[in-house]
């Protein structure tokens, strides 16, 4: 059977093809049209994933769209004419948002890929988060808990899941908090606060709470407030977005936090008012960890599985991940590569494949690389075309010189293999440099990805060493695996690992078995036998603003624009002049 599920329309559009229940190709479209977070019809991710399998779309047995639109209609409709006359200005502009092909989508499903319409089905967007959290496990019966800011009602559910190889797999969302109440929105109203663009910041803002202290929890606590039910519920007055189209927050709000951050300003930690920033976002991080920790422990006590499988946006934050995977009470919590609304294009194909069409479960692969594939071939045309000198190596030829060159103060580009599906550099479209050099960090901030220079940077370690370095808690190597959780730092290594280790001495953490990418596990097997510590610096592949580069064009054009010193795309490397090494170099001594 042949399933397509797409994702689209609000953010981070993507789509997802299964083959007989296993997934053989998914990419956002973010990663193809080269737009950040897209969110029009994945016309480039359906094309591509298709072609992966020599498909026409005639072929489909069925599509899946990731949410139901007429829900999502009604939601839009009944809040803004519940917020009438506060909302006024804000209806035309969301009716004629939600009247154009938002609405229908059935039909622009069947006229794009031209199939019938009776192909066409649709699940609810939590679900289709919850089937991406939990099918994709290695798990054979979990707890379910998603989060994000709003599907058609739903902004959190909490449920359990159950597969039988076999047998009839079920997802069963037991209860919901609905919008306006929302986490996800919670946190985004701060990342819109703080300057930051929604659904693209808010691992800014978490960054950024590193830096700060929680004086203002009290408040946070105040508008974010628990219910009797065990649920939560925020202070309306001091939000906007249940009344307008393009405000998070209320002036209730400013007269509370004071006036927000001009996003053209940057953050001067050394400042009284870049420290009250910091602040902000230390306490509103905090105050979401307790409510998310605390729905996490009771969804524990009420299931008393093992396992928690969690999805959705709010899944993102790997500092309130690591926090629930220590206090909830659970043994494992599972993570997928990809939690936010691109995940659900994988979610609702797999949702359709095992529920709606009832057929038996088949475990995924355990990885992320699902898209498309290094040409190394285009590494040496461009190279020679512009004059730049390039080599093919052996696999231990790369090697060799990759660690001499990260070792030397390189930067160096790392392509190989399929791309990762989410939103995470995982070993196939990556940033390496060496995690000793404190003036890399803020090399790499300034001169490399061009962004704030308070962002961390994640280290890259073979799972069985992990724990020599960092202080996982049980379970802690599995939540790493997608770099999923921040982790202490052990004490004694932060000095050596002064480039991974963010402010509060803590780091989100690669943990990765050799089976998922080879090629770069051998790396840091080489680098530990030349350095003494087998971790490399990992950053995503690509410049602030932009997407992480698919292909090898985009690679060699982000590694000429940044001035990185070397790039590989499997077994093809370019690399270009030490001067600026050498500059680094002379920076640390």
């Amino acid at each position: 059977m042949k399933i397509l599920g797409i994702s689209s329309f609000y953010h981070d559009a993507a789509a997802a093809l299964l083959i007989d229940g296993l997934p053989v190709a998914a990419v956002q479209e973010e990663r193809l049209s080269r737009r950040k977070n897209d969110a029009g019809f994945p016309v480039r991710a359906i094309e591509w994933c298709l072609g992966q399998a020599a498909l026409e779309p005639q072929e489909l047995d069925a599509v899946i769209f990731y949410e139901r639109p007429a829900l999502k209609f009604d939601r839009v409709l009944m809040t803004l004419l519940r917020g009438f006359p506060h909302s006024w200005r804000a209806f035309p502009k969301a009716m004629n948002n939600m009247l154009g092909e938002k609405l229908w989508v059935r039909g622009v499903i069947a006229a794009q890929l031209a199939v019938s319409a009776r192909r066409v089905h649709f699940t609810d967007h939590h679900l289709s988060h919850a089937a991406a959290a939990f099918l994709t496990a290695p798990t054979e019966s979990a707890a379910i808990l998603t989060a994000d800011g709003v599907g058609e009602w739903a902004t959190l559910t909490l449920g359990r899941g159950r597969k039988k190889a076999g047998g009839a797999t079920t997802i069963d969302l037991m209860r919901e908090v609905r919008f306006p109440h929302s986490l996800g929105l919670f946190y985004s109203a701060f990342t819109a606060y703080l300057g930051f663009k929604v659904n693209e910041g808010e691992y800014k803002v978490m960054g950024l709470a590193a830096y700060g202290k929680p004086r203002w929890a009290r408040e946070m606590r105040r508008i974010l407030q628990r219910t009797d039910d065990g649920a939560f519920a925020l202070d309306l007055a001091y939000f906007d977005y249940h009344r307008a189209v393009d405000a998070a927050y209320s002036k209730a709000f400013i007269d509370l936090f004071g006036p927000p951050r001009d996003h053209f300003e940057p953050i001067d930690l050394s400042t009284a008012l870049g420290q009250h920033y910091a602040d902000i976002a230390a306490s509103a991080q905090l105050v979401l960890e307790e409510v998310i920790v605390d729905i996490a422990t009771s969804l524990h006590r009420e299931t008393g599985l093992a396992d928690l499988c969690f999805g959705g946006g709010v899944a993102l934050n790997g500092v309130a991940n690591a926090r629930i995977l220590r206090e909830a009470g659970f043994d494992r919590l599972f993570v997928p590569s990809a939690p936010g609304d691109a995940g659900c294009a994988l979610g609702a194909a797999l949702w359709a494949d095992r529920i709606l069409f009832d057929r038996p479960h088949r475990d995924c692969p355990d990885h992320p690389f699902w898209g498309p594939a290094v040409v190394s071939d285009d590494l040496a045309r461009l190279a020679a075309e512009d004059g730049f000198p390039f080599a093919r190596l052996s696999a231990a030829e790369r090697i060799d010189q990759v660690v001499e060159a990260i070792a030397s103060g390189e930067i160096v580009g790392w392509m190989e293999g399929a791309t990762e599906f989410g939103p995470r550099a995982l070993g196939h479209r990556s940033i390496l440099a060496d995690p000793g050099n404190a003036a890399m960090r803020a090399w790499l901030n300034r001169d490399i990805k061009f962004r704030e220079s308070f962002r961390p940077f994640a280290p890259v370690v073979p799972a069985d060493q992990a724990e020599t370095y960092f202080e996982l808690p049980p379970g802690g190597a599995r939540l790493g695996r997608f770099m999923s959780g921040v982790f202490p730092v052990r004490p004694q290594w932060r000095g050596k690992l002064a480039a991974v280790t963010h402010v509060d001495g803590t780091a989100r953490v690669q943990v990765l078995d050799r089976g998922m990418a080879p090629g770069l596990h051998a790396l840091l097997i080489a680098y530990g036998q030349r350095r003494g510590m087998p971790i490399l610096l990992n950053t995503s592949f690509n410049l602030a603003g932009d997407p992480i580069v698919t292909s090898v064009a985009e690679g060699y054009s982000t590694f000429r624009r940044a001035g990185m010193d070397m790039l590989v795309a499997d077994d093809v490397m370019v690399r270009r002049q030490r001067a600026r090494q050498e500059h680094v170099l002379e920076e640390v001594a």
